[in-house]
């Protein structure tokens, strides 16, 4: 029998204290087409090798993203992972416990950790990185409640060209937290309307390069800007090997540097789990979310690890915390770490340069074909195209054929118009025939 602690009468009351008639009433906020009204449409019960066929059944109509040529990005990106990768993460130093509450046991965590944070602001150009956080777009959310608390202030502003999940993100935290988010109009290159949006009133101003539709801006000017408004510039970037070929957040003058770090170490997967990278300034440590490990010695002055700054509601009390994140991604930091020092910062720039050239091989295959109109102007790996009809019907026939031609704007933002936009991304996996086929079947549906 099902184990039901609570009758009738008790939901009833509980229901009556929160306000509500009925326990649907409690998922208003879930849209109607996402809830399942009645059971799945599987047997009650049913042995276990028939469980695990019928499984494995269901999983085969997936399509692996390395089963044939594969051009989406988007925010997360199809790159090699060498086999090391996969090996050092399972070794037992590193594996030691979930958290790293007792130091002298957990030193492989720690001192992982240590070095994760060293790679994070070396690629970001700033002065201190935090231990991770969950993803790039809970980090950006993150990132304008931190500004709000440095600033004293309550509106950012949040660029065109910021992915439109993590403008969703962002303002579904910050909408808890009081805060006023003015969410700029999807643009291809949003420079200027972001200037123009600061005030007087603006805690921070969140903008992303390569941004959503794979446009490179040097956002110097638009830091620049924020500064004399008394504002700070928070730089989002969505494809972590970007960080090898253009000018870092630091550079360009961010005081918080935000990203996914999904690309470097972690393959794709429905969502998640994935690792947010988090940097700022040092004169904002103490505002800083999550935690901070740092190097010591111990009683005998030998090298160690510990917990250095835990401003985490777990840690401290909750009223004094910076924010109520209840852990990090060690395990996805972890494969990040590793697969960075593999490569080293020569294999890093050789990597984004390689994406750079294999981007700019399928652009300029793509500009051939008729009715396309390339869209983006200046782009690291990923660009985005008009088509003559819409994207995700494009998208749906070509997937037919065994070709994934990226994704289309209007899945990002049903909201925006875009729906002939389609975002293309090419990485060092990206071959000669892949593109060739891509064209191919472009020019087979377009071609006059």
């Amino acid at each position: 029998m099902r184990y039901l602690p609570l009758t009738p009468a008790d939901r009833a009351e509980m229901l009556s204290v929160i306000g509500v008639k009925t326990i649907d009433d409690l998922f208003v906020d879930v849209p109607e087409v996402a809830r399942k009204r009645d059971l799945f449409d599987l047997p009650r019960r049913s042995g276990e090798m028939e469980v695990e066929r019928e499984l494995s059944r269901l999983a085969a109509l997936n399509r692996p993203a390395g089963a044939g040529p594969f051009f989406c990005g988007a925010g997360a990106y199809k790159h090699h992972i060498p086999a090391t990768v996969d090996h050092v993460i399972q070794r037992s130093e590193f594996l030691t416990s979930y958290t790293p509450y007792q130091p002298e046991i957990a030193q492989g965590t720690l001192q992982v950790l240590f070095e994760f944070q060293t790679q994070v602001a070396a690629l970001s150009g700033l002065e201190v990185a935090n231990a991770s956080m969950y993803d790039g777009s809970t980090a950006c959310a993150e990132a304008v409640m931190m500004a709000q608390r440095v600033t004293r202030r309550n509106k950012a502003v949040l660029s065109g060209g910021l992915h439109p999940h993590y403008s969703a993100v962002t303002r579904t935290i910050a909408h808890a937290e009081g805060m006023e988010i003015n969410s700029l109009s999807a643009a291809i290159d949003a420079e200027a309307a972001v200037v123009a949006a600061i005030d007087s009133d603006t805690a921070c101003v969140v903008v992303q390069t390569p941004n959503a539709f794979g446009t490179v801006t040097d956002v110097s000017a638009i830091a620049k800007a924020a500064h004399a408004a008394g504002a700070l510039l928070i730089l989002v970037t969505t494809e972590a090997v970007s960080f090898g070929l253009l000018k870092s957040p630091g550079e360009m003058g961010a005081d918080i540097a935000v990203a996914e770090g999904q690309s470097i170490g972690v393959g794709l997967s429905y969502g998640g789990p994935y690792v947010g990278l988090f940097a700022c300034k040092e004169k904002y440590v103490r505002q800083m979310p999550g935690r901070l490990c740092g190097e010591t010695l111990d009683a005998e002055g030998r090298r160690g690890f510990v917990l250095t700054l835990s401003t985490r509601e777990q840690h401290i009390r909750r009223d004094k915390a910076t924010s109520n994140i209840c852990t990090n991604s060690g395990l996805c930091a972890l494969a990040f770490s590793i697969h960075l020092s593999l490569l080293g910062e020569r294999g890093l720039r050789q990597l984004a340069g390689l994406n750079h050239s294999r981007a700019r091989q399928l652009r300029a295959a793509l500009a051939s074909i008729p009715g396309l109109e390339i869209l983006t102007p200046r782009f690291f790996n990923e660009f985005s195209v008009r088509l003559p009809q819409a994207a995700s019907v494009v998208v749906e026939a070509l997937a037919e054929q065994g070709i994934m031609a990226g994704v289309p704007y209007s899945r990002l933002a049903p909201e925006a118009g875009l729906d002939d936009v389609l975002l293309v991304a090419a990485t060092e996996v990206t071959t000669e025939a892949d593109i060739a086929a891509l064209v191919a079947a472009l020019n087979e549906r377009f071609g006059s």
